[in-house]
């Protein structure tokens, strides 16, 4: 598996935290950046990010901003990205499980590391269920941004 990451100047040092959980997993992390405290702004990264994902030079992105909401939606605005803000394991596992998501955004100012570094395990460890799920998912990979 390879994940995309990307970070503003707000995320680098949780980005940096949850790359050594990836690796450690044997996960292959492509960086986009950012790795330094200078202003960065978000949706540079999580276009770099969401092409990378959209292309499939990656199976799957991390995105880590204050909060993980203006990432996501920026993300969101590609074809094929399904990014999640979540907050809590269970809104991370149903993202995987009924809608396939592919980007986690996580916010560095709303979680601890701790919190952070589980969301992102379930986040890897949930499968999508398929079945009925996969006609909603295309649903969603079928809307066209006019």
């Amino acid at each position: 598996m390879k994940f995309a990451l990307g970070a503003d100047h707000a995320g680098v040092e949780l980005k940096s935290r949850l790359s050594e959980v990836l690796r450690a997993r044997g996960i292959e992390v492509v960086d986009f950046g950012t790795d330094a405290s200078a202003p960065a702004d978000y949706p540079d990264k999580a276009a770099a990010v969401a092409r990378a994902v959209a292309s499939g030079e990656a199976d799957r992105g991390l995105l880590v901003c204050a909060t993980g909401v203006g990432m996501a939606m920026s993300a969101n605005r590609f074809a094929g990205v399904r990014a999640v803000n979540p907050s809590d394991g269970y809104t991370t596992r149903m993202s995987r499980a009924h809608n396939d998501a592919n980007v986690l955004a996580l916010g560095a100012r709303a979680l601890g590391a701790g919190q952070a570094s589980e969301l992102l395990e379930v986040f890897l460890d949930t499968p999508f269920d398929g079945d009925r799920h996969t006609a909603r998912v295309a649903k969603i990979d079928s809307v066209v941004i006019e």
